[in-house]
Parts: structure tokens; C-alpha cells; sequence
């Protein structure tokens, strides 16, 4: 009896270490790293990529993820680059199938326990190919609405890489922002045609300084350069371009686009297996942290106390639900 109530207790001991251990260390404690593939089109320097990468490094030293990453892979060489990461045995892979959709596409197809979050602007596709982009086009509104109000000569110019969706979306918010708080406001807006030639760009801004405007909105590297030495403000895209970019004194604020929560979300359904093929966009966006306005620094005390004041307001809605910021892909045409 005695030697039965032992074992009995002994069994009970370990029953309740055991079940203290699930609370406490749920199986997902346990569970490896997922191991995850970035693939990049561009120098991881370049921002847009740099984005996807600085949040996956941020994974990785977080303990929850493997990471691996190739930069400056071609499209022709992307299918190839992808089937070998596949192979290799990742989870996740992240990268961007601008241009090659429908052969990312069939790469996923083979092999649906592979999970893929991929830039693109097409929806999306089986059991395992999310999509995304950057929707930052709230936080760009806001800073139009600034820039609207700092004009003196009604004139705003605006530099881009190329007239797509991703592009357009943000310069129509930028500009429809700037008219809600200055209806006279004009725009020159120019695409060079690159997604990194910052001598192009900084040539392209120049141009449109000699038009008149005398504020510009950076939405490529070198426009910085330009309106510092031409001695006017300007605004930032995707990444702090006042910190980052040689901004100070110059970059009032810059729309930034923050890929966080969206990785750190696919990471945690990769762990669960649960993923599945979504549509990313809200998580780009700034109710869900994806995009915010960058600080004012040291313009916080040259903006109108009465702009700052509908600014607050407008991201209290926006974040709310209670206000909506217009999706325009169209390709922006200057007024002037």
C-alpha cells in the first residue's frame, strides 16, 4: 500500500512539473528557429529593401528566426535563386516578385510547405503565397498637409523612381494632403526612370527648383542633396531621410514604411502552421505600426502650431477608422 502511494505521488510530482512546464513553456517555446530566406533585387542598402531586411535582421536576433539572405539577384535569375532556398529546406522565404508574378507563382505551387511573403502587386495565389506592399500612403498625406502649409510659392515639386502603383498611391496622398490645407498649391512631378541613381534624381530636382517650387518631395535618393544645396525643404519616403539621409535642417518629416509586424505576423503562423495565403497590405499601414510620420526634430517649432493640431487629428482618425485616406495608382501628372 505504502510503496503504491509512493509511486502514486512520485507520478503525481511529475504529472504537475510536467503540466507547470506547458503553461509556463508552451511547445512553441521549444520549437527551433524558423528558418527564413530573404532575396533581394537590390543592395540591401537600397530602402525598400532594407526595410524587409532590417525587420527579419531584428527577427534573427530575437532568437526567432534563422535568417539567410541574397542581395542584387536579377529577375532572371530569381526563379533559380527561389528554387534553391526552397530546396534547401526554409520556411519562409521574403523577397519580391515584381515582374516575375506568375513564376514565383508556380515556384510556390512546388512547394505548398514552404511559406512565401512576397512583394507584389497582384493578389493572392494558392495555399502559400502571400502578397504584399507598401501602403504608406496615410503617413504621406500627413506630411502633405505640412507641406501645404510651408509653401511660399504655391509651387511643389515631387521626384520618383517609376510611375507604378506603389509610387502613385504616395504622391497622390502627398498631393491630396497638401490641397486639403492649401487649395492653391501646384505640383511638378518627374520619374527617373531608376530605382537607385541618386545624380539623376538630385539633376531631376534641380530642374524642378528652376520651375519655381521650393519644397520637394524625396521619394528617391539624391533629392536631399538638391534641395540642401538649393537651400529649400523637403520630405521624406520610407525611411528617415533626416537621420539617414543628410536630412538635418532640411527633411521636415518622411513618411516611414516599417515591415515589422508584417514579417513578425508570417513568422508566427509559419511557427503555428498556420499559414496561409493572405493579402498583407493592412499590416503596412499605420493602425496596424506598418507606416508612422517620422518626428519634426528640430522643425517641431517652425510648423504652425494649427497644422500640427490637424495633423494629430487626422492620425487619431486615421488610426481610429474614422478616416480614410484615398488609394490612387494612377500615374500623377504635374499642374504646372
Amino acid at each position: 500500500m505504502n510503496n503504491y502511494t509512493g509511486i502514486s505521488r512520485r507520478r503525481f510530482v511529475q504529472l504537475g512539473s510536467a503540466l507547470t512546464a506547458a503553461v509556463l513553456f508552451p511547445a512553441s517555446a521549444f520549437a527551433a528557429p524558423v528558418k527564413v530566406a530573404g532575396i533581394y533585387t537590390q543592395p540591401i542598402q537600397q530602402k525598400w529593401d532594407a526595410r524587409l531586411h532590417l525587420a527579419l535582421d531584428a527577427a534573427s536576433k530575437a532568437g526567432k528566426i534563422d535568417y539567410k539572405f541574397s542581395e542584387k539577384v536579377a529577375n532572371t535569375d530569381y526563379v533559380r535563386v527561389l528554387r534553391e532556398y526552397a530546396e534547401s529546406g526554409v520556411q519562409l522565404i521574403v523577397g519580391e516578385a515584381f515582374g516575375i508574378s506568375k513564376e514565383a507563382r508556380k515556384v510556390a505551387d512546388d512547394y505548398p510547405n514552404v511559406a512565401f511573403l512576397m512583394g507584389d502587386p497582384f493578389k493572392p495565389h494558392g495555399s502559400n503565397f502571400s502578397v504584399f506592399d507598401n501602403y504608406i500612403h496615410e503617413p504621406c498625406f500627413l506630411m502633405g498637409m505640412i507641406a501645404g502649409s510651408m509653401t511660399k510659392s504655391n509651387k511643389i515639386g515631387m521626384v520618383g523612381g517609376y510611375p507604378i502603383g506603389e509610387v502613385n498611391r504616395l504622391f497622390h496622398a502627398f498631393m491630396n494632403g497638401a490641397r486639403s490645407t492649401n487649395p492653391d498649391v501646384q505640383f511638378k512631378v518627374n520619374f527617373i526612370g531608376s530605382w537607385y541613381d541618386p545624380p539623376k534624381a538630385k539633376e531631376a530636382a534641380f530642374a524642378q527648383v528652376e520651375t519655381g517650387v521650393d519644397i520637394l518631395y524625396a521619394e528617391r535618393a539624391g533629392v536631399v542633396d538638391a534641395a540642401r544645396e538649393k537651400n529649400i525643404l523637403a520630405f521624406g519616403n520610407v525611411n528617415d531621410m533626416n537621420k539617414e539621409e543628410n536630412g538635418e535642417n532640411v527633411v521636415v518629416t518622411s513618411a516611414l514604411w516599417h515591415m515589422e509586424s508584417a514579417i513578425n505576423n508570417a513568422i508566427s503562423e509559419v511557427t503555428a502552421g498556420k499559414f496561409k495565403a493572405a493579402d498583407y497590405k493592412e499590416w503596412t499601414m499605420m493602425a496596424k505600426g506598418g507606416a508612422t510620420l517620422a518626428p519634426y526634430y528640430e522643425f517641431e517649432g517652425k510648423i504652425s502650431t494649427d497644422i500640427k493640431a490637424k495633423v494629430a487629428k487626422a492620425k487619431a482618425d486615421i488610426m481610429a477608422g474614422k478616416m480614410s485616406v484615398e488609394i490612387i495608382d494612377t500615374e500623377p501628372k504635374s499642374t504646372f
